[in-house]
């Protein structure tokens, strides 16, 4: 099955937060609590009482979140688990690590959609190398910037010029380049991310 092409803000009342796919995010909270469908109006949100029912969810929360298929989350999970310790932590290291959420933790792009757009046209160099796989991994050294033509769109633009806008610690920004300082942990992800019952759901 290909990426979800259809309304973004549907999947973010399917799992009641916001997954940072829409640039309104106030818009975004007035519908989280109302499911989607026909009758959503009618209905608020049930708590999923089925242990695999609260597994399924986080899977499909993460999926949405960083916008991966189901078949490179498994991929991940594998990975993830040559590090049996910390398997949860290591998936969420690897999602983080995604080019095109850098560029969206950097502040670069507004939104994850964007980033992944921007990658995918070429407008994304990671140290002055053209990269346009949204899946590239980066690495702790690595300068990631944006391309001049990228520079000149208003969303862009806009994104640059907002200097309220602090990228976690595990990173570093100066104007339009950033530079991964170190690998990031579980504390640098303020989302609410359960990556164990992620981890458990695959262990079935």
């Amino acid at each position: 099955m290909g990426r979800y092409t259809g309304p973004k803000l549907r999947k973010a009342r399917r799992v009641g937060i916001d997954l940072g796919s829409k640039q309104n995010s106030q818009k975004t909270a007035k519908r989280l609590n109302i499911v989607p469908g026909q009758h959503g109006q009618r209905f608020r949100r049930k708590k999923r009482a089925s242990e695999y029912g609260t597994q399924l969810l986080e899977k499909q929360k993460v999926r949405f979140m960083y916008g991966v298929s189901e078949r490179q989350l498994r991929r991940y999970i594998v990975i993830a688990q040559k590090n049996p310790q910390a398997t949860g932590e290591e998936l969420l290291n690897i999602l983080e690590r995604r080019l095109d959420n850098v560029l969206f933790r950097l502040g670069l792009a507004p939104t994850r959609n964007m980033s992944r757009q921007l990658i995918v046209h070429g407008h994304a160099q990671v140290n002055g190398r053209k990269i346009d796989r949204p899946s590239c991994q980066v690495s702790v050294g690595d300068i990631i910037t944006l391309s001049p033509t990228a520079q000149e769109i208003p969303d862009i633009t806009r994104c640059i010029a907002n200097k309220e806008y602090k990228p976690p610690s595990w990173m570093q920004k100066k104007a339009i380049a950033g530079k991964i300082a170190r690998l990031p942990t579980r504390k640098d992800i303020d989302d609410p991310i359960d990556a164990q019952l992620i981890v458990e759901y695959y262990s079935r």
